[in-house]
């Protein structure tokens, strides 16, 4: 659910008082300047009277704004998150370390402090956030053939069961379960927003999913069922393509995609889906203008619910969907990310 604004007055106010309650939940555009800002911007307060605000980055730009070069409300809030940003850069100097809250704590952090800023902005611990990357290893391994024991020494587990363990909860099924003549083949990818899964056959993308979307083992399971080969472990063609074509777009060079896509879904899901694939980046929809788009002006909540189930993400770009009123609304990649995104492909737009 996203945060109601308060009255004008009030959010004023703590745009006066720097109020930190407020950051990444509430913006101010100055009408005076065209610019927008974090309500805890340290620039000079504008008059109440050139003051409008807004609840989503989105919603800024939509109206016209460019963001401050003090506050830089672009930038993702985790990175604003000093703890957050201290232990990211910690993770990144030691991604195969077995992390604790003894560890945090040496760092004279509050452990508890700790799970509720990582919590708020990746939707999971820091610890598991840790744990998540050393299995990153563990499945790299075993995507280059490894056996599962080389694979559980990479990912620095002491027991096989543990590895095990911790590999089911994240994939949904163990190491040993994945067939090595499959023909749908999962490997890793990694992006500046976090690792992505990614299941191809020999001529088509099947899957592509940030590796914390909760509905993960959900979908992988989905696709177990439809082959009767099963999942093994692999880069084929279509996962190199995307992966390559994932770069560029990062690298703000390119935003289309040309990886071949199995859609799979009802009839009128893909057709939401291929709808998604004609905004261009850069602009966004509403979920009803959606709707319009296939004809359907009365499937609003059919549309969103079809937006839910795409299991192609940044491909199939449910990102650029808004609520009515300019709103970041749920995404299973994490509100973060979508509104990230969105900022990415901004570039894209002033490119056009």
């Amino acid at each position: 659910m996203m945060f109601d604004l308060p009255d004008a007055n009030t959010l004023y106010d703590a745009l006066v008082a720097r109020d930190a309650r407020y950051d990444g939940q509430a913006y101010v555009g100055v009408t005076s300047t065209g610019i927008f800002c974090r309500l805890t911007c340290p620039a000079r307060k504008p008059k109440s009277e050139n003051c409008q605000f807004y609840s989503s980055v989105g919603a800024c730009i939509d109206a016209g704004f460019r963001p401050c070069k003090r506050c830089h409300p672009l930038a993702p809030m985790a990175a604003a998150d000093p703890i957050v940003d201290r232990l990211l850069q910690a993770l990144e100097e030691r991604p195969g370390y077995r992390w604790s809250e003894g560890d945090m704590a040496a760092m004279g952090l509050d452990a508890s402090t700790v799970r509720r800023s990582f919590k708020r902005h990746f939707g999971m611990t820091f610890l598991e956030m840790a744990r998540q990357r050393r299995l990153r290893d563990g499945f790299t391994a075993l995507s280059a053939g490894d056996p599962v024991i080389a694979a559980q020494i990479d990912a620095g587990f002491e027991s096989s069961s543990a590895f095990r363990a911790a590999f089911s909860r994240l994939i949904g099924k163990p190491p040993g379960q994945f067939s090595r003549d499959a023909l749908l083949q999962a490997d890793w990818i990694e992006t500046p927003l976090g690792s992505l899964i990614a299941v191809s056959c020999q001529h088509a993308l099947h899957l592509l999913e940030f590796i914390d979307r909760k509905a993960l083992p959900r979908e992988l399971a989905k696709l177990q069922k439809s082959s009767s080969c099963g999942i093994g472990f692999g880069r084929p063609e279509p996962t190199e393509q995307v992966a390559e074509e994932l770069g560029q777009f990062f690298a703000g060079k390119d935003a289309s995609f040309s990886t071949p896509l199995a859609l799979h879904g009802t009839e009128f899901e893909q057709q939401v889906w291929r709808a998604l694939q004609e905004i261009p980046a850069g602009e966004t929809r509403s979920y009803s203008q959606l709707a319009q788009d296939i004809g359907r002006p009365s499937a609003v909540r059919a549309v969103a619910r079809a937006n839910g189930t795409n299991q192609l993400a940044l491909i199939v770009p449910c990102h650029r969907v808004l609520g009515a009123d300019g709103s970041l609304t749920g995404y299973g990649g994490g509100l973060w990310r979508k509104q990230r995104l969105i900022e990415i492909e901004q570039s894209y737009r002033r490119a056009i």
